[in-house]
Order: structure tokens, then C-alpha cells, then sequence
């Protein structure tokens, strides 16, 4: 089957290099995803650009692909969703929610000189980056690409309900399931409230399994792959 990957706020395709060869390895046929804006040059993007891409992958796959969207992107698998509801076999979401209908899609830093750039490790002291040791944390920050501020600041759209009938895996990396289902009975994701196929799976990483955990990554995307 072919996995589509797309990575969150300021990485590239880039970004799954270490989980590309692992779910190869298992069957699969990874594709991952550089959007606009973030590693194409394309200073111009807008978040109808970003989504467009994802959608032009789904339709470019021989059959019916899985989508993965890690963290902010988590909006962006669910877009697919939205546009492609009978084309998609299934979506995974690393590490996030994703933004309503009439949210701003990024909201979560400020925007300067036209871009969001990557703020520096003090926000996600914590469980975010636990797992990152300097070196990994230096390697990160000097790879990521500063998002073009109409890419963040783009209001989402959703407007198909079939959404509702694709099958999600929520992947929780910093979190819990546990912790995960009671985010969502406090009403933090409407979206994936919603949602009539939903599973959880625990990883034992911070923010970023692709970098840290890898291996484990692309199994869990494997069988959930493979499951639907």
C-alpha cells in the first residue's frame, strides 16, 4: 500500500528518512511528502497550496493510500480526508488534533517578517523533547524551514461529513491514549469526536518518533495500514 507522510511545521520530506526503509521493508511503499513552502522554496504558499499537494498525492497513488500526518499536518491528512473521503483507505495522526472547520491552521507561534520560524527548544521543554539528546536537538533546528505565514494563518475548510466514515489511528506519542480520550471528552478535537473508526496506539517517544523512534513508527504505521 502506499503511506503518504507528511511531517509538521517546519520539516521537509526529509523528515522520514529513518521510517522510509523500515515500512519498505515491511510491504509498503512509503511516499513521503516535501509541501509547499516548507523545503520547495516556494516563499509564495499558501495553506490551499499545502493541502492541493497532499490531495494530488492521494490522486497520483495507484490505489487507495494511507495517509500520515504528524503533529500541525495531522490537519492536513484530515483535509484529505475531507476532499477524498472515498479515496483514501485510512489516516494516521502523530502527536495532534486536527484544527476545526474555521480555525486558523496554525496558529501556535508568532509570525515575523511573513514567516513562522522554528521558535527554539524552551516550548517544548518537557515530554515534547525528552527523548532528544543536544546533538539530535542541534541536528533538528538546523534542517527546519520556516513556514510561510499564509500557510499558518490559512482557515480551514472541511465540508464533506464522509470524513467521518475514514478510519483514524491516533498515534500518541507525548501522551497517552488514556490521556488522549479524555482530551477528547473534554471537547478538544470535535473532528476526531466524530469520527465513527477511531483506534489509539501508544509509542513510548516525545514529539517526534520518526527521529527517535523510528522503527517502532513504521511498524505501528505498517499494521495500521495494513488493518484497514
Amino acid at each position: 500500500m502506499d503511506i503518504l507522510l507528511v511531517a509538521g511545521l517546519w520539516l521537509d520530506g526529509s523528515a522520514w528518512d529513518d521510517v522510509v526503509p523500515e515500512l519498505a521493508a515491511l510491504g509498503h511503499r512509503p511516499v513521503p511528502l516535501t509541501l509547499p513552502g516548507q523545503g520547495d522554496g516556494a516563499a509564495s504558499a499558501t495553506l490551499d497550496d499545502q493541502v492541493a499537494a497532499v490531495v494530488a498525492a492521494v490522486d497520483a497513488a495507484p490505489g487507495r493510500p494511507f495517509v500520515v500526518g504528524h503533529s500541525a499536518a495531522t490537519t492536513l491528512a484530515w483535509l484529505a480526508a475531507d476532499a477524498r473521503p472515498e479515496k483514501i483507505a485510512g489516516v494516521a495522526l502523530i502527536g495532534g488534533f486536527p484544527a476545526p472547520d474555521g480555525r486558523e491552521y496554525a496558529p501556535f507561534f508568532p509570525v515575523e517578517d511573513g514567516v513562522m520560524r522554528f521558535p527554539g527548544w524552551a516550548p517544548f521543554e518537557g515530554p515534547d523533547a525528552a527523548d532528544l539528546d543536544e546533538a539530535a536537538r542541534e541536528r533538528f533546528a538546523s534542517a527546519t524551514v520556516p513556514v510561510p505565514g499564509p500557510v499558518v494563518q490559512g482557515v480551514v475548510r472541511l465540508t464533506d461529513p464522509r470524513r467521518f466514515e475514514v478510519p483514524v489511528t491516533l498515534v500518541c506519542p507525548e501522551f497517552s491514549p488514556d490521556e488522549a480520550r479524555q482530551l477528547l471528552a473534554a471537547g478538544e478535537s470535535p473532528e476526531l469526536a466524530a469520527a465513527q473508526h477511531l483506534s489509539y496506539v501508544d509509542i513510548d517517544s516525545g514529539h517526534w518518533p520518526m527521529t527517535t523512534r523510528p522503527r517502532e513508527l513504521a511498524r505501528i504505521l505498517a499494521e495500521a495500514a495494513t488493518g484497514v
